[in-house]
């Protein structure tokens, strides 16, 4: 099992680093799976047990200038690791002026993600930082846990607000509730609501616009059948989490939608050019 890989462009670095950081906000422990093209960010606390789930999948094309992975066997050739992604996002901020980063899976009295940082000097050398980043080795018995997660035919699906906006209500909700109610419908319309025994307060947004449904299940349903455009689907869900997720961005998504399964789940979806990061929320009871 070996990999290597090596980010020489400053542009790409600064990216990777950013989806890094934006990765740490949202998990403490992660797991990092590399295949031929794509590195994927996995969190699965088991939505059905009340944790979020988080799948985060970047092409490795277009951050890496060098990249080479061999799995444990031609069958197999992926490589799981778990991680704590604090430790990873800090080794990358010490490359912000790198000349090159390289990260290799190493072992030194364990399993490591070596992070070598090649920084520029006044001399004609150059000084190398490494960061020897502690990591688990997940075996192919368990890989099936770490699955991309199944997406339900969810009752509503819409374009998200501005996330800046959207931050600053929910940052001034949470002072007064743990949890937020989202609802939304096919006519791009979506409310924030929070109900206290004291306070109700409701935040509108319209023109959002809906992408087109396009399951399988949706298109198999008759016009009677489906909900009518205005009909809100709704969650409540924890305020942290959901604060978490738009706290925690640092790279500007190009696309970001809500898909919301009523009363059940709340799955983020936000889309960039060469990555894309899932965040699903359960419903609380």
């Amino acid at each position: 099992m070996r990999f290597r890989a090596k980010i020489v462009d400053v542009g790409c670095l600064n990216h990777f680093t950013r989806v890094a950081n934006t990765i740490t906000k949202l998990a403490k422990t992660c797991t990092l799976r590399f295949t031929v093209d794509k590195v994927f960010f996995i969190l699965n606390d088991k939505v059905a047990n009340g944790g979020v789930s988080m799948w985060c999948a970047l092409n490795q094309g277009k951050f890496f200038d060098e990249f080479h992975m061999e799995g444990a066997s031609a069958e197999d050739n992926e490589i799981y690791l778990e991680l704590t992604s604090e430790n990873f996002s800090r080794a990358l901020k010490t490359a912000q002026n790198a000349k090159a980063v390289k990260i290799k899976l190493t072992n030194k009295q364990c399993p490591c993600l070596t992070v070598a940082v090649e920084l520029p000097s006044l001399s004609s050398s150059s000084r190398i930082v490494t960061h020897d980043i502690p990591v688990g080795i997940i075996p192919r018995k368990l890989w099936n846990d770490f699955k991309e997660p199944s997406v339900p035919d969810f009752d509503v699906s819409i374009y998200l607000p501005v996330m800046k906006t959207m931050k600053s209500v929910v940052e001034r909700m949470k002072n007064i509730s743990n949890s937020i109610v989202i609802e939304a419908n096919q006519k791009g319309e979506m409310n924030l609501k929070i109900e206290t025994v004291l306070v109700s307060v409701t935040t509108h947004f319209k023109e959002l616009g809906n992408p087109p449904l396009v399951s399988e299940h949706d298109s198999q349903k008759s016009t009677q059948e489906r909900q009518p455009e205005s009909s809100m689907a709704e969650a409540r869900i924890d305020i942290k989490r959901l604060l978490q997720l738009l706290a925690g961005q640092q790279v500007n998504p190009a696309k970001a939608l809500c898909n919301i399964l009523n009363k059940r789940i709340v799955h983020f979806i936000l889309l960039h050019e060469d990555f894309s990061l899932q965040y699903f929320i359960p419903a609380l009871a």
